[in-house]
């Protein structure tokens, strides 16, 4: 899953918020120096991506992409999954999505002095440039994507994917629409921060 997404699964403050993001800086990173919370936080990040990389929709939805497309796949999936999050907001939060966001940054940008260089410099380059944002329009989406791909040190088919999710959105859009109830549930269900606050 992408930066959206696994905020919105995880908990209401500064430390879930460091640890559910870390998943995807975690290199170079002694955990053995996080806070608990941090360290539930991470193990929720990648209890996620498990549950979402195993999950028959998502796997469905890889193979939709052709042979010069289909190994970046899956984060053309990740980012497309935040657009659609945005687009579906209203049924599954209660909270406004621009007061979701605003509290994100509020909270990320608490824990930026503690985060290590190439975490801190996406997290800084999110807030600043407000890609959540970006990601509320579908140009804006396949923007990030291309913006991705540019940033790909090999010559890669990534650039232009924008094209094959528009031709097989709406297929996209309901096995989203199928696989996401489904991840918040067994987060909910079995998440490391869901258990300890359970416990207490």
């Amino acid at each position: 899953m992408n930066y959206l997404a696994h905020l919105f699964l995880a908990q209401n403050n500064a430390e879930s918020y460091h640890g559910n993001l870390l998943g995807d800086f975690q290199k170079g990173v002694d955990t053995k120096t996080l806070s608990p919370q941090t360290k539930r936080a991470l193990k929720n990040h990648i209890l996620v991506d498990k549950f979402t990389d195993t999950h028959p929709q998502v796997k469905q939805s890889k193979i939709i992409f052709t042979a010069k497309r289909r190994r970046f796949s899956g984060i053309a999936i990740d980012v497309l999954y935040d657009h659609l999050l945005i687009k579906h907001w209203d049924q599954f939060s209660d909270c406004h999505f621009d007061e979701f966001k605003s509290n994100s940054y509020r909270l990320l940008s608490q824990k930026l002095p503690i985060m290590h260089p190439p975490m801190q410099k996406v997290i800084k380059n999110v807030i600043t440039h407000d890609w959540f944002t970006q990601y509320r329009s579908f140009t804006g989406t396949t923007q990030a994507l291309d913006n991705i791909a540019n940033r790909i040190r090999f010559k890669n088919g990534f650039h232009g994917i924008g094209v094959e999710i528009f031709e097989h959105f709406e297929p996209l859009e309901q096995s989203f629409l199928s696989f996401f109830p489904d991840l918040i549930e067994y987060i909910r269900c079995y998440g490391p921060e869901e258990q300890d606050s359970s416990n207490n």
